[in-house]
């Protein structure tokens, strides 16, 4: 799938290996390898099929929005948009749930 960022931080954390966000590294790696999962699965449903991910949709105001596990605290928060053969993500951000 393509990605696209509704930040410049969050493409510059996928791409400069010395640019952290001030997030913890731990946060940095996770997100790195979920950004790999995203742009090799060809649509949403291989994303569901990786439990776990718990890929979520948001409920409320957000219920446009999905949540992405990268560790017990953080989530990726993200949308999907397009036609069912040509999907984009846009990542939205990364957030604390606690």
């Amino acid at each position: 799938m393509e990605a696209r960022f509704k930040g410049r931080h969050l493409e510059r954390l996928e791409t400069d290996a010395v640019f952290d966000a001030g997030y913890q590294p731990g946060v940095v790696k996770a997100f790195r390898k979920r950004m790999q999962q995203i742009r090799s699965a060809a649509d949403e449903r291989d994303l569901r099929s990786l439990k776990s991910l718990r890929l979520e949709k948001l409920k409320g105001s957000r219920s446009h929005q999905y949540s992405m596990r990268l560790n017990d605290q953080w989530r990726l928060i993200l949308e999907f948009q397009g036609t069912a053969s040509n999907k984009v993500v846009i990542i939205v951000a990364i957030e604390d749930y606690h």
